[in-house]
């Protein structure tokens, strides 16, 4: 056990895959030293474009992979080295809402079921399956039906009750809203603010929707291929943006207000590129509009104010015009 407070905390997360052949083997670093932690009650975004490594991140929480280095504490106690069997006793604790409700429900078995089949984890009495269904807003009868009968909304709905159903602390969602319409994008997210203050939940949300996590997000990490490029309260991060690939974000959202003029300047170029081998300057340079020669340098993730994380010397220096 390690003296914390908060119900999940990483330390140092290391993750590569190896792709290609043998003669022609690469290896990607999807995540690279990645830390925080996440306080009960509250919600952390894990924020980038695809193939940034916020999924895996996720994933790797969930145990579905395996770290190379670094330490992952779920409720104070270590978990990254325990085997599948081991861990499952920690599943009622952690559970996972994934971006296709429909893929995530076995379509040969009712709603219903594949709730009661997750109930199991929990070790007490709690709520029975027409009760959490009516707690998401659906009907009891829901509980009937095959998964392919009723709106990708609705089994998103279905989905948090069956991550509801072991009464866990935290809920692990990667872009929980992306399948969805606009319009039950924003009731889902209204629905997770709702059961989060009625049951101290926390979330870890993967996504790459801006909106979405100002809504209901308390704190944000930035990632980019790999690593953590600027952390903190999302409203001071994205009212103060420092890292160029975040102000870039935030530019091709157009949530941050600025002229056209400004805007222009801060486009991000290209798409994600996987550093060579033993490059250790800053990932975003062949992309970055205000790249320098410093900018191949090593860069390390400096707080910059209390809560507050960037990995960009000009932003530790200052210097974001």
């Amino acid at each position: 056990m390690t003296e914390t407070a908060a119900v999940l905390e990483v330390r140092e997360l290391r993750k590569t895959f190896h792709t290609g052949s043998l003669g022609a083997r690469r290896t990607i670093p999807a995540v690279d030293g990645v830390s925080f932690a996440l306080q009960r009650g509250r919600t952390t975004a894990l924020l980038g474009e695809s193939g940034c490594g916020k999924s895996t991140l996720a994933r790797t929480i969930l145990h579905l992979y395996r770290v190379d280095a670094g330490q992952i504490f779920l409720l104070g106690e270590e978990v990254q080295g325990l085997s599948d069997s081991a861990f499952r006793r920690h599943r009622r604790h952690v559970q996972m809402v994934f971006q296709n409700p429909l893929g995530s429900f076995d379509p040969m078995h009712s709603i219903g079921s594949s709730i009661a089949e997750t109930m199991r984890l929990r070790r007490a009495d709690g709520p029975g399956v027409g009760e959490l269904l009516n707690e998401v807003g659906l009907s009891p009868r829901f509980a009937g039906l095959r998964p392919r009968t009723v709106s990708g909304g609705e089994l998103q709905r279905a989905a948090i009750a069956r991550a509801l159903s072991t009464r866990p602390e935290l809920v692990v969602m990667d872009e929980p809203t992306s399948a969805l319409d606009m319009s039950i994008q924003g009731q889902v997210l209204r629905l997770l603010a709702e059961l989060q203050d009625r049951h101290e939940l926390s979330y870890l949300i993967a996504t790459h929707d801006l909106r979405s996590v100002q809504l209901v997000a308390h704190e944000v990490i930035v990632m980019y291929l790999g690593q953590v490029v600027e952390s903190g309260p999302t409203k001071r991060v994205f009212g103060l943006p420092l890292h160029p690939y975040t102000r870039g974000l935030l530019y091709a959202h157009d949530l941050d207000g600025r002229t056209e003029e400004k805007d222009e300047t801060l486009r991000i170029r290209g798409t994600l590129r996987t550093p060579e081998p033993g490059y250790q300057g800053c990932r975003l340079v062949g992309r970055c509009p205000m790249a320098l020669d410093a900018c191949r340098e090593p860069q390390p993730l400096v707080e910059v104010e209390p809560g507050r994380a960037v990995r960009c010397w000009r932003a530790v220096e200052g210097d974001t015009a």
